[in-house]
């Protein structure tokens, strides 16, 4: 869920089509145009439809530094958790897989019986979906915003001084997900890489890991991905031949774009001053007006109270110049339709079957009603735009998230689906 450098410069690129040519050139006929899969046998689970269970194996307890340790248990007790019939209604929608994202950090931290225990409890939430009818993704995911165990540390680069144990770690959940069931299971062993695209400490670090892990696990599926977080720019930079040897493998991409709609309101990118009193944005944008979205962010900033005037003055204007060019380039569908282009693009010329390319993050943020009364449409309409794009370039994709503000449930506490959201997602609702 990274921010991209500027989304709002890259509106106006969609080239001068019509809306009906562009979206049959650009969906139509892709499967048929290509071999074999480079690389890629086709063997585990074919992931077409999954969602992110975040914060299952996240947030944690860590102590402050100069403390590198975690109190126990590491993660928090209040976080919410899937439960077993959470799980099954999940499959009854029409999902056929979770994503389970693990902060890495508690399973380096703790060792002997305790690390242990943190393993089996990951086995036995594996376990939990594959018993559900799902297949599973087990995704190593760096907690960025902790002290110690984050990404400079892990896996900034083969000299990075927990790389060492980052790769073990990696091979040793590997080991574990083969004995479960090597054919319902993938390791998604980094996420959003932070290295620039086309970085060569990227390659060099996900090589390394992939290798250790394939040592460690023959025949169960892994993933590889670009870096810039995993973004479409990422994969473009990403050359596959020379991880062939690594197969079989899914390759992931995320997908937030544009960020002014999908990250609207996020509370947690402090150094982004936009997004903070965003709201009000609509998808597509032609469903709302800029000067009643100005207004709604007016209305959000004047209930900031840890701001100054001076910040939130200077938050305004970059926020209305950000929103003019949001309105002048009138994103809608054909946007997306253009912005995954890239990604058909990549799978041709590497001869990539697309269907053994997985959107692994995409969803837009829920609007806060306390400061506007819309926005749930706008969300759901770009989901669903989004996911039939998806689907159409013949991609599977994992949603993001049940839980949380881009959740599948109107809330953590009653965990009753979005019926709007469900459908969205071309699923449907549970008994």
């Amino acid at each position: 869920m990274r921010p991209s450098s500027g989304p709002a410069a890259r509106y106006g690129d969609t080239p001068p089509v019509t809306r009906r040519s562009a979206l049959a050139a650009a969906l139509g006929g892709l499967a048929a145009t290509l071999g074999p899969a480079l690389g890629q046998e086709q063997a585990g689970p074919k992931l077409r439809r999954g969602i992110s269970v975040w914060p299952w194996f996240s947030l944690t307890t860590e102590y402050p530094a100069p403390r590198t340790d975690y109190a126990w248990p590491p993660f928090q007790e209040r976080r919410p958790v899937p439960t077993r019939d959470d799980l099954h209604r999940l499959a009854q929608t029409g999902l056929d897989f979770i994503r389970i994202p693990v902060d890495p950090g508690p399973f380096l931290s703790f060792e002997g019986t305790l690390r242990t225990r943190l393993l089996d409890q990951l086995d036995a939430a594996v376990a939990m979906g594959l018993a559900a009818g799902l297949d599973v993704v087990v995704n190593l995911q760096i907690n960025e915003a902790t002290h110690h165990w984050n990404g400079a540390r892990l896996i900034a680069g083969p000299q990075a001084p927990s790389f060492p144990a980052y790769k073990a770690l990696a091979a040793e959940i590997a080991r574990r997900m083969r004995a479960v069931h090597p054919r319902r299971i993938v390791l998604e062993p980094v996420n959003e890489p932070p290295q620039e695209c086309g970085s060569p400490v990227w390659h060099a670090v996900q090589r390394e890991i992939l290798s250790a892990a394939r040592a460690a696990a023959p025949g169960l599926t892994l993933t590889i991905t670009g870096g810039c977080g995993s973004m479409v720019p990422g994969l473009d930079a990403l050359d596959p031949a020379p991880l062939r040897s690594f197969g079989p493998l899914v390759t992931i991409v995320h997908f937030y774009e544009p960020y002014l709609f999908t990250h609207q309101g996020a509370p947690w990118m402090r150094g982004e001053p936009i997004y903070r009193a965003l709201n009000a944005v609509p998808w597509p944008s032609s469903a709302g007006s800029l000067e009643h979205t100005l207004a709604a962010v007016r209305r959000r900033m004047a209930a900031d109270r840890e701001r100054s005037p001076a910040d939130k003055a200077a938050a305004y204007a970059e926020t209305e110049a950000k929103l003019r060019e949001y309105f002048d380039a009138r994103p809608d569908r054909l946007f997306l339709v253009h912005g995954l282009s890239a990604v058909r693009d990549w799978a041709q010329r590497h001869r990539i079957d697309p269907g053994r390319i997985l959107i692994g993050e995409f969803g837009a943020l829920r609007s806060d009603a306390r400061y506007v009364a819309a926005g749930a449409a706008d969300r759901a309409r770009y989901i669903r735009d989004l996911r039939e794009t998806i689907e159409g370039y013949g991609f599977g994709w994992a949603f993001w998230n049940l839980f949380d503000g881009f959740g599948l449930v109107t809330d953590d506490v009653s965990r009753a689906f979005d019926p709007a959201i469900v459908a969205a997602l071309g699923l449907r609702m549970p008994n």
